[in-house]
Order: C-alpha cells, then structure tokens, then sequence
C-alpha cells in the first residue's frame, strides 16, 4: 500500500494541462508531476465550446472567471443551436437552463404538450431563460436577487484552445510541476509484470515513474502504442471522420452560444469569440471529398479568413481499456467522439474527477481499475447514443449520407429511448448520465418527433389552472430578460481580453 509520489504525463494540450494542475492542486507536494510534452505537436482545434460542468474544474483549480476569460479570449455560452437537423430550414435550440418549473413531480414539457395539443403556438423555448438570453444575445451570471441569495443561469464558455493550454500550463508550473520538452522515442515495459518502467526521449533521456497518464491523443502512445489496448470502432453509427477548421476575423455582435448548421455531408460549427470566430466544417470522407468541402467552408464565412486552414481526421469509437496495468489514457488516446455536444473536454474533466476518486498506490489494484474502466465505458456510450440520435432522428433524404443515417441501424439503448418519448413523452435518465431529461427533450422534440400523449398526472390540472401555469412562467422569464444587458456589454465590462 505504499503512495505513489511521482507521476508523469505523456503529452500537453488541453487533456495534459488540465490532468497536470488538477492532480497538483489536490495532491501537493504529496505527488511529482513531470509532463512531458513535444514542441512539435500543437493542440487539435483551433477554437473550444464547452459544457457549464467545466466552471466546476475551474473552481476546483481557484480559477478566477473573469481572468480566465480574459486570457483566453473566451466568451460565454448558454446553449447550441441546431439549423436544417430534423429537415431543412428547420431550427432548434438545446439550452443549459430548464424549460420552466417542473410540478407535481411531473417534467415541465409534459404540461407544455397538452398545451400544444390544445392548440397552443408558443414555443418550448419561451419557458427556458437559457434559451431566450441566447436569442436576444443577452448575457449575466445570475437571474436576479432573492432572500436566497442570486439565482445563477447556467452557462459554459468559447475560448481559445491554444491559449487555455497555454492558461493552465502556466498555473501548473506555477504550483509545481514540471515541464519536460521532448518527443517520446520509446516506451520501457518491465518484462515481467508489462507495467510501463519510464519512456525514453530522442535525445536518450529516461523518464521513470510510477504512473504514467497518457495525452499523446489520437495515437495513444502508451495505451496502444505500448501496451496494446484495443480500440473498438463506432463508425457505422458516426461516419463524420474529417473536419477543416478555420478563424475568421471577430464580429460585433457575440452570440452567447454555438451554431451548428446541418449540410448535405455533415454539419459546420461557428463559435465566436472575443478576438475571432472559430468555423470548422464537419463531414464524411465516405460521402464526399475534403475539397468540396473546403470550398464550401471558405464561401459560407461569415468574416474575412484570418488563419490556414486546419484539417483534421479522427476514428469515433473508444479503448477497449481506458486503464490498463499503471497507465491511464485521458482525452483523445481514451477515445473520441466528434465534437457535435461539445463533450471533449467534458470527457477529460471527468476522467480527471474519476481517476482523483480511485487514484492508486503502488500495488494497483485491480477492483479500483475495473470500476474506472466501467464507469468510463457507460459515460462515453451513453454520450454516443445522444449525438447518434442527432444523426438518426431526422427527415432528410437529400442527400447519400443522411439517406444512410436515416436508415442505418442503431443501439438498442437508443432504440427503446426514442421509442419511449414517441409513445408518451417520457425520458428517464440513467446513472447520472451526463445528458439529462432537457437535452434528451431539446433533441427528440426539435427534431421532430412529437409524443402521442403526456403525463396523465398533468390532467389534474384544470385547463384554466394550466394556462395560468404556463403564462406565469413566461411573464417571469421575459421580465429578467428584459433587465439584463447585451452579452458583449458583459464581457467588456467584466472580462475583455487584451
């Protein structure tokens, strides 16, 4: 049972830096940390939307918000809208706030879909303060004063990837770990137990450690490269494998959330932050070719080009194993999902969170990498059925690619899930899954698939009694939208990068 006190990292970026400031902060001087990281190898995306769990790694770090912001150039991000997804010309809105006030027990969406049979034309997203920030550009990190206290909005942030690495590199150095620059030539096994001794470097540099975490991304160094684990493939149900990315010069006006906009071969993502607008454009390589692709990219720029273009390529699917003997893969080398949710540095934060939970002394044992390498399997796959479903749950025919995500088959998780909702509008969230009953219902619905019944507990609300619910809620939402300022007006005030 003897601690482990020295743990090296094999790669920087995003994944590395923050595995490297989180295990630091909360272990001290308990633990060495050593990253090493290759001068040569930069960080895969030129821009990064998130999710609100990453306010909680930064509070965990002592990260002051607004600094933060500042350095990377971020700006905030109350949800993801999605354009020509169910069919074209159609448009929807997956918030990070709730849709109303839920009652008797029952999910607000029930009590909106009788309204809706009865005839109702207001939108679902009326009822969610999230939502109708983000389509007037509006922005504050509370609702308002009440005898408890402010009533947050729940929001995430764009930021600048490069310079969130470059953010977090500089706190982890500050509070002790040490940075090693060099590329990896060669991993060590002891030959008897296949444990990963120490890496060597090209300039004949040993490293030794006593856990080895790996960041070297796609190619999975240590976890493949070394210690073959296995990879299991997901491409039958996400076939988007390429991506070009591309900055274009800022816009006045910063929408306080992403755009994803459906095409004939994918869909393109445009995230604005304070300095520039992140655009990348998401497709199949078995449908089409990357210079149609770039092509069409460069014509739909909503701001003059300031950046080469940047092309990417990956394999949807996950290892076998996310920890295998003394090595845990965190990031791009555990696995990848295409970045439609915005759930990559999501699945880092948690690996961290999850690895701090079972963190290991010398003798590893096995129950405590078992239950990592469960946990981590059902978080990835339950994220896969949800961006599958985006794929799957739409009327386009336009084209061969949405033609064969239409028809293709899918997970029988996720079968009996959209099933469950087209019967009677019911979603229930699985082992604290990290899509809840409102992004499941922002889906499903904006999607197109509208419920054949609701809740019949909503039925013991008299239809007068309903519509004053329903118009209570709305008044509440559009009176503090109305005293809040402009998401821009926000960010100057509070956080302007320099």
């Amino acid at each position: 049972m003897q601690a482990i006190k020295h743990v090296v990292i094999a790669g920087g970026g995003s994944a590395g830096w923050m595995t490297a400031a989180a295990l630091k902060k909360v272990f001290g001087a308990k633990l060495t940390i050593s990253l090493i990281e290759s001068p040569s190898i930069g960080t895969v995306a030129v821009g990064e939307a998130t999710i609100p769990q990453i306010r909680q790694f930064n509070q965990l770090l002592g990260i002051d918000e607004n600094a933060f912001l500042a350095a990377t150039a971020g700006t905030f991000k109350l949800g993801i809208e999605f354009l020509d997804w169910g069919k074209l010309k159609s448009s929807y809105m997956h918030p990070f706030g709730p849709y109303g006030v839920n009652l008797n027990g029952v999910q607000f969406h029930h009590y909106w879909l009788k309204r809706k049979q009865q005839g109702s034309d207001c939108a679902i997203l009326d009822y969610c303060l999230e939502g109708c920030l983000a389509k007037q550009n509006k922005f504050n990190r509370s609702a308002g004063q009440t005898t408890k206290g402010p009533t947050p909005i729940n929001y995430a942030f764009h930021f600048d990837a490069k310079r969130y690495a470059q953010f977090l590199q500089k706190y982890a150095l500050d509070i002790g770990v040490k940075h090693i620059q060099g590329a990896i030539s060669k991993v060590i096994l002891n030959q008897d137990t296949g444990f990963i001794e120490s890496v060597a470097l090209n300039d004949d540099t040993q490293i030794d450690g006593e856990l080895f975490i790996d960041c070297t991304g796609f190619k999975g160094k240590l976890i493949s490269g070394a210690l073959h684990v296995g990879f299991e493939s997901w491409r039958h149900w996400l076939p988007c494998d390429s991506a070009i990315a591309i900055a274009a010069a800022s816009i006045d006006e910063l929408k306080p959330y992403t755009q994803a906009k459906a095409h004939k071969n994918g869909w393109q993502w445009q995230i604005p932050l304070q300095h520039r607008v992140g655009n990348g454009r998401v497709f199949a390589s078995e449908f089409t070719d990357s210079s149609s692709q770039m092509d069409k990219l460069l014509s739909s720029l909503s701001s003059t080009s300031i950046s080469e273009p940047n092309q990417l390529h990956w394999h949807n699917g996950r290892r076998l194993k996310a920890w295998h003997k003394n090595c845990v893969a965190i990031g791009l080398s555990a696995g990848f999902l295409e970045p439609l949710e915005s759930t990559g540095l999501q699945l880092v934060q948690s690996a961290i969170m999850r690895l701090i939970s079972l963190f290991p002394s010398k003798g590893f044992s096995q129950v405590d990498i078992d239950i990592y390498n469960r946990y981590t399997k059902q978080e990835i796959i339950s994220i896969r059925d949800f961006i599958i479903a985006h794929y799957k749950v739409t009327q386009r025919n336009d084209s061969e690619f949405w033609r064969y995500c239409s028809a293709m088959e899918i997970p029988d998780s996720l079968s009996e899930r959209i099933e469950l909702f087209r019967s009677n509008g019911r979603i229930f969230r699985e082992n604290n899954e990290l899509f809840n009953e409102l992004s499941w219902f922002s889906l499903l619905h904006g999607q197109g698939i509208n419920p054949q019944a609701y809740h019949p507990l909503v039925d013991t609300l008299e239809s007068e009694q309903l519509e004053q619910y329903l118009i209570k809620i709305k008044q509440m939402i559009n009176h503090t939208a109305a005293s809040l300022t402009s998401h821009s007006d926000f960010i100057q005030r509070h956080c302007a990068s320099s």
